[in-house]
């Protein structure tokens, strides 16, 4: 597992910081400290000294990707100190539903005029990401690294954000400074693999991975992360014996399940793979993890073929979070419903989904932000429906208003989508330069796209290329995703066609 991403449920296109933390001075801090601490450590702003014990063991555990454990630490130093502010962006970070990290991460807000500037800093860029406001995170992080350049924290979290606009470059190099202040700070490792992971630089990620086992061999997450490499290089009998590892450590680590689940489908095993999800459904300890089972089991679904009962799993997941009236993940699961509706041409009952999520979204009572990036998907998604039924002056329309609306946004993550858009409608009009190029700038991260670029350059007459954009999304081999259910069994026969022709 990479990083607990509190906010992976949200609308916005671009999700808030996955983690964020504080490294604390020696001596107890009170009152509203001074901006900088004599180590240059960023300082933790409470009145409670047992309030800061508390939040230091939650965080310890938070930062080993142990987040159910850490939740009842946070709470306890809320609890301590109701004033608290790094303690409810903590549990905000470690909340289980969307709900959770909005109602913590307003709290924090209210309460970050009495904090430390860098403490106000990683609050401030938690709330720009979460509402899709990539610009400001950016900011905020490079202004709190160079207040603060001695603290591993804040150089994580700058790093965070550099991996999820998917700038690996720059994010291993703030990883690596991390590493370089603390060498013992596991989950720079961690993610530092997952970068060298997402460059396919395979060699790397491992010795990242090792390093990871290495300084914390007594927890899951560093062998549940060395299984995801493995059965990104395919190799899922190992990666099987790497995630049975974790759960031997602990049996209630749900992210080895859900890889476990994944390798099972890519070995052919479908009802074994339903059956590591049924499981991870049984054992949920809250919600995040009960909906994320259900999740499982719809991409599983849908890549067996099997759409109809791929939506029975959303419904299922949908009901978990209306229990809460969860506006944001309901939003999100309607999404869901939609892109599988589109994928099996049901255009009409698509859009009513899509409709009915912006509807969510627009009646709940979540920031401006969010809202104004929910209807930006929406215009995404009615583009998405005109190019699927060949409509393409309306997708040209709806793809120029998103485009507008992204770069306006500064948001390179929309700007992605906005040049998939583009290099589908080239795509479909048969101007295969226009959709390689446009497409080479869409999110690389999603396999569609791969095999987009197959198809452009075969038809291109660029056999070569074409064949190794399809291998790469053939072998995309991801945790259960729905855009890798939608293609896998099609671009694999595809790629089998190919090397025996």
């Amino acid at each position: 597992m990479r990083l607990r991403n509190s906010t992976c449920i949200l609308l916005a296109v671009v999700a808030g910081l996955a983690t964020a933390g504080w490294t604390s001075a020696d001596n107890a801090k009170t009152g509203k400290p001074s901006a900088t601490n004599d180590d240059g450590k960023i300082p933790i702003t409470t009145k409670s000294e047992d309030a800061r014990k508390e939040f230091l063991q939650g965080r310890d555990l938070a930062d080993r990707l142990l987040v159910q454990d850490s939740v009842a630490h946070f709470d306890k130093a809320i609890q301590l100190d109701p004033e608290f502010a790094s303690a409810e962006l903590a549990r905000a970070n470690s909340s289980a539903t969307a709900k959770e990290f909005f109602d913590h991460q307003k709290k924090a807000m209210s309460l970050a005029e009495n904090v430390s500037e860098g403490e106000r800093l990683i609050i401030f860029a938690s709330d720009a990401g979460a509402n899709g406001d990539v610009a400001k995170q950016r900011e905020y992080l490079e202004k709190l690294v160079a207040a603060y350049p001695n603290d591993e924290r804040a150089q994580f979290n700058l790093a965070n954000f550099y991996f999820g606009q998917q700038e690996y470059d720059a994010a291993i190099e703030r990883y690596k400074k991390t590493t370089a202040i603390a060498p013992a700070f596991s989950g720079a490792y961690n993610v530092l693999g997952y970068c060298y992971r997402q460059k396919a630089d395979y060699a790397d990620a491992e010795t990242a991975f090792k390093k990871y086992v290495d300084l914390i061999p007594n927890d899951p997450n560093p062998y549940d992360s060395y299984a995801e490499l493995l059965m990104k290089m395919g190799r899922f009998d190992e990666s099987v014996v790497q995630y049975r590892k974790a759960l031997s450590i602990d049996p209630h680590f749900a992210a080895s399940r859900f890889g476990m689940a994944a390798d099972e489908m890519y070995l052919g095993h479908p009802d074994e793979a339903q059956a590591e999800l049924q499981e991870m459904a049984r054992l949920a300890r809250n919600d995040g993890e009960l909906r994320t089972a259900f999740f499982g089991m719809a991409v599983v679904a849908v890549d067996s073929g099997k759409p109809d009962k791929a939506m029975q799993a959303m419904e299922k997941e949908f009901a978990v979070a209306e229990k809460k009236n969860d506006a944001a993940s309901m939003a999100a699961d309607l999404q869901a419903k939609g892109n599988i509706l589109v994928e099996t041409r049901k255009y009409d009952e698509a859009k009513l989904q899509f409709d009915r999520s912006l509807q969510l979204i627009q009646s709940s009572d979540l920031s401006q932000d969010v809202k104004d990036n929910a209807t930006l998907l929406h215009q995404f998604n009615l583009a998405v429906i005109a190019i699927e039924k060949k409509d393409y002056e309306a997708a040209k329309t709806l793809a120029s208003e998103f485009r507008q609306g992204a770069s306006a946004g500064k948001n390179p993550l929309q700007m992605k989508q906005a040049h998939e858009l583009a290099g589908r409608i080239a795509l479909g009009e048969k101007d295969n330069e226009g959709a390689i190029a446009e497409l080479q700038q869409a999110s690389l991260q999603d396999p569609r796209n791969l095999y987009r670029l197959s198809v452009a350059y075969a038809a291109k007459g660029d056999t070569a290329k074409s064949q190794e954009f399809l291998a790469k999304a053939a072998g995309f081999n991801s945790l259960p995703q729905l855009n890798y259910a939608f293609i896998r069994i099609t671009v694999q026969k595809l790629a089998a066609n190919k090397k025996s022709s």
